[in-house]
């Protein structure tokens, strides 16, 4: 019974998770609009239609084109998705200025398509105890002045940034609304390891490897499985999945903030103006 139970769960839960957004773009989230009947999205029929909780939304896969750009092609796979596909990851490279992304940097990415979302994060600037990752190592002394200028005047710029985490939990019940779609900054080592590889790998070098970020795109629940699907621009397949324990591992290593743009599906005013 553990399968009902796990689904009733999420259903009678998600107006807990709207609460904790305060205000943000997933104040109508609704549980009703999960698919509880017929086949999923996806294909897969459900042995029992009353367990039947998914939904994967159709977005484009982007390959990154340089080792630094993965968070300009979850940027372009977002947009591609909302309807403006008018853009390249060269345009959105010459938009940034830079080849250090952070998550702030796509946040004003967005803002500049007028694209509605809301920027969580547990750490407001840059954070100077990563100086020690070789991954930041190099930029890091560079970026921590740019990047808190942006943090600094992200509220002028009309970006809505939270302080504060967002679970699994949460974003499978705003993912499974069918209105919205997440970049997450992740650990890429963790992202590829499956859970058999985590158990035969963790003695041999599983502590010692270094933190590498990377982008990916989450368009995708099922609550049968407890998968994400995401789109990885490094990766050659188009779609993948990865268990929400994994997902979980890979987006709260030490270096990534926990950093979770949160894209809403609708457009906004002036994207219908123009």
């Amino acid at each position: 019974m553990w399968p009902l139970y796990f689904l009733l769960s999420k259903i009678f839960n998600v107006e807990e998770a709207e609460a904790k957004l305060n205000g943000s773009v997933a104040d109508n989230v609704n549980a009703r609009e999960c698919h509880l009947i017929g086949p999923s999205s996806s294909g897969r029929k459900c042995q029992d239609d009353v367990l039947c909780c998914s939904l994967f939304i159709e977005v484009p896969h982007i390959s990154q084109l340089h080792s630094w750009d993965c968070g300009l092609a979850c940027v372009l796979m977002a947009l591609n998705t909302i309807g403006i596909n008018n853009c390249s990851i060269q345009a959105l490279a010459e938009l940034c200025c830079t080849t250090s992304i952070w998550t702030v940097d796509l946040a004003y990415l967005l803002q500049k398509f007028s694209v509605q979302f809301s920027y969580f994060t547990v750490t407001i600037g840059a954070n100077p105890n990563y100086s020690a990752e070789t991954f930041y190592k190099e930029q890091l002394p560079t970026d921590l002045v740019r990047v808190d200028m942006l943090f600094q005047k992200a509220r002028e710029e009309g970006i809505n940034i939270q302080c504060r985490s967002i679970n699994e939990k949460e974003i499978s019940l705003l993912i499974l609304s069918g209105k919205y779609i997440a970049i997450a900054l992740v650990d890429q080592y963790k992202l590829s390891r499956s859970w058999m590889e985590d158990i035969i790998l963790s003695g041999l070098n599983g502590s010692n490897s270094n933190y590498t970020g990377h982008y990916v795109v989450i368009c995708g629940y099922d609550a049968g499985t407890d998968e994400f699907e995401i789109r990885d621009p490094a990766s050659s397949r188009k779609s993948q999945r990865i268990s929400s324990k994994c997902l979980e591992e890979a987006r709260k290593s030490f270096g990534t903030d926990e950093d979770l743009l949160l894209i809403s599906l609708e457009k906004s005013d002036k994207q219908n103006s123009s």
